[in-house]
């Protein structure tokens, strides 16, 4: 529990970390790659001011233009210049025709004045940020100037950028994992005290609490026994106080076994459990009461056929066949299991008086086979154990918190004299997790409920150690 709970913060403290990295890291990129391209074009609209300032224009009286630029002059020194900052300039005329220019060959663009600067294709892989400027005397345009500038000088950096923000974030967050953790377990570690102090407690109390009530018990047992004890409103009063002390003594006896097996305490005591006998037992002991409410209480055995116990090669379940039903396991512990398991379906089972043969609890013990990864030698025998009920059953709210501690599915339950404290479910749940088997319930309010519970059986070559040991 504390495990998943410290792994989760720490997944949470990883996941916040690396949310607020990426909105940094993107506001970041995005903040240098518009600083890069507005020191570009800052760059290209100086060029053109310093190129447009150096123009030579020269009068002409021969044709329909007053003036005109002597591009030989104007641009000889220049080129050698801009040459230097990889910036390429473009001259054309007032009709658009290319008149000069510092690329080895023509460029295939359009022209479009613009002077905020735009991004076009040189080739497929090569793009050029350009500034274009229309150069006019008044209202007679005189040319267009075109100035370039390489893509690759912006995105070089902003290439080198993008990988060391992503180096850089990916470090952050592994090390804001690694810190997570670490704190996560700081963090974990007082309430894990705390837990486990509260733990000790309930054994503790659970502990202390037995013998007085033992005590009381025995007392009263004492009292109701004695021959010249003859008043009836003291022997019912103490047959009340008997009544209750043994319910109190349940429930302390099951604090006492939760208590224990969450601190690790109850350690079982492994040894062949034929659940066969196991549960023949545990169905006479209910049988009485289940009697006495007209109720029929019946177990049934499904043993696999004997064809499909031993295949043509390998065995799949060797020496299985005697010991068919056996389990690996604590006696105790399986039969406070499934006596929990029938007393609760002989309890909420009502026989009704127009038909009361249809009352019933049917307990099944049935060999399974479960085929394992490596072939035959590898597969696994499970045996399940369903007790199947026609009580009143649970609604589908309720399934998911049955096996809650103190939880009890009819609130009408709770002032049955006969009702329990609560915990049988939490009981069975523990204990079929100490011997690494599932339990499932199945109910449908008014019909029924079925309980299923699936151990592992006991191995062949595990038997033989036993055995051995024995």
């Amino acid at each position: 529990m504390f495990q998943a709970t410290r792994q989760r913060l720490a997944l949470w403290y990883t996941t916040v970390t690396a949310v607020l990295l990426l909105l940094f890291a993107t506001g970041f990129y995005l903040y240098v790659r518009s600083t890069l391209i507005e020191r570009v074009d800052d760059t290209l609209k100086h060029v053109v001011e310093v190129v447009e300032r150096s123009l030579v224009i020269e009068p002409v009286q021969t044709s329909g233009l007053p003036y005109r630029i002597n591009v030989e002059a104007s641009f000889r020194d220049d080129a050698d210049a801009v040459d230097d900052d990889h910036i390429d300039l473009e001259w054309f005329s007032p009709t658009g025709e290319l008149l000069w220019s510092t690329f080895s060959e023509p460029l295939d663009i359009p022209l479009h004045p613009n002077y905020t600067g735009e991004t076009v294709h040189q080739s497929v892989d090569h793009l050029l940020r350009q500034v274009t400027k229309r150069v006019q005397i008044g209202r007679h345009v005189l040319g267009y100037l075109r100035v370039s500038h390489p893509w690759f000088e912006v995105t070089k950096p902003i290439r080198q950028l993008i990988v060391d923000l992503t180096l850089g974030t990916i470090v952050t967050v592994m090390s804001v994992a690694a810190i997570g953790w670490l704190l996560s377990g700081i963090a974990m570690k007082p309430i894990r005290e705390s837990y486990q102090r509260l733990k000790q407690f309930t054994a503790d109390a659970s502990h202390e609490l037995r013998n007085p009530i033992a005590m009381i018990q025995t007392n009263v047992q004492v009292a109701l026994a004695d021959p010249e004890f003859d008043s009836p409103l003291q022997r019912q009063q103490l047959k009340v106080v008997e009544r209750l002390t043994q319910r109190l003594g349940r429930l302390v006896n099951d604090l006492l076994f939760l208590a224990r097996v969450d601190s690790g305490m109850v350690q079982p005591q492994w040894q062949p459990v034929p659940l066969d006998a196991l549960l023949i037992e545990v169905i006479e002991e209910q049988q009485l009461v289940a009697t006495e409410k007209g109720i029929s209480l019946s177990l049934h055995l499904v043993e696999i056929p004997a064809e499909e116990i031993v295949g043509e090669n390998c065995p799949l379940f060797p020496a299985l066949e005697d010991d068919a039903f056996t389990v690996l396991g604590d006696w105790d512990q399986l039969a406070r299991l499934f006596t929990n398991l029938v007393s609760n379906a002989v309890q909420y089972t009502i026989a009704s008086m127009e038909n009361p043969g249809e009352a019933s609890v049917q307990v099944e013990l049935q060999q399974l086979k479960r085929p394992g990864t490596g072939g035959g030698r590898n597969a696994q025998s499970l045996l399940r154990v369903q007790v199947r009920d026609t009580g009143i059953g649970i609604s589908e709210t309720e399934l998911p918190h049955i096996f809650d501690r103190f939880y009890r599915a009819d609130p009408a339950r709770k002032h049955d004299a006969t009702a329990g404290s609560g915990l049988g479910l939490a009981i069975a749940k523990a204990i079929v997790e100490n011997h690494h088997g599932q339990i499932q319930v199945e109910s449908v309010r008014d019909r029924g409920t079925t309980i299923t519970v699936t151990l592992p059986a006991l191995k062949a070559e595990t038997q033989n150690k036993l055995t051995l040991v024995s």
